[in-house]
């Protein structure tokens, strides 16, 4: 084996079947972090469930299809309180600044 080449993983159809719909339901790229794998996998997997369902060793569609969910209280509460830290971070940053500032002009 090379150097900086990972082995080849082989998934089952269950884990498959699964993940794709694990990612109809939160969205690729979270399913894709949650079950450690590439985004591509997964999305590859989505294709050929969609485009050839029934053929061997492809992966069954989702059975509906991905709906937004409702921002429930608590992501809401979590957004809020990031755009909070971000505006908090950057008056740190700025007064940060101005001390900087004011003490280079009383020498």
């Amino acid at each position: 084996m090379r150097e900086g080449k990972l082995p080849k993983r082989q998934y089952t159809q269950e884990f498959k079947a699964e993940a794709v719909r694990l990612a109809a339901s939160v969205g690729g790229h979270e399913a894709a972090r949650r079950l450690g794998v590439p985004v591509a996998t997964l999305g590859n997997w989505s294709r050929r469930g969609t485009a050839s369902a029934g053929a061997s060793g492809a992966v069954a569609p989702p059975s509906e299809a991905p709906t937004r969910r409702p921002v429930s209280e608590l992501e809401a509460e979590n957004s809020r309180l990031r755009r909070e830290l971000a505006d908090a971070k950057l008056d740190v940053e700025v007064l940060r600044k101005a001390t900087a500032y004011f003490a280079r002009g009383s020498r």
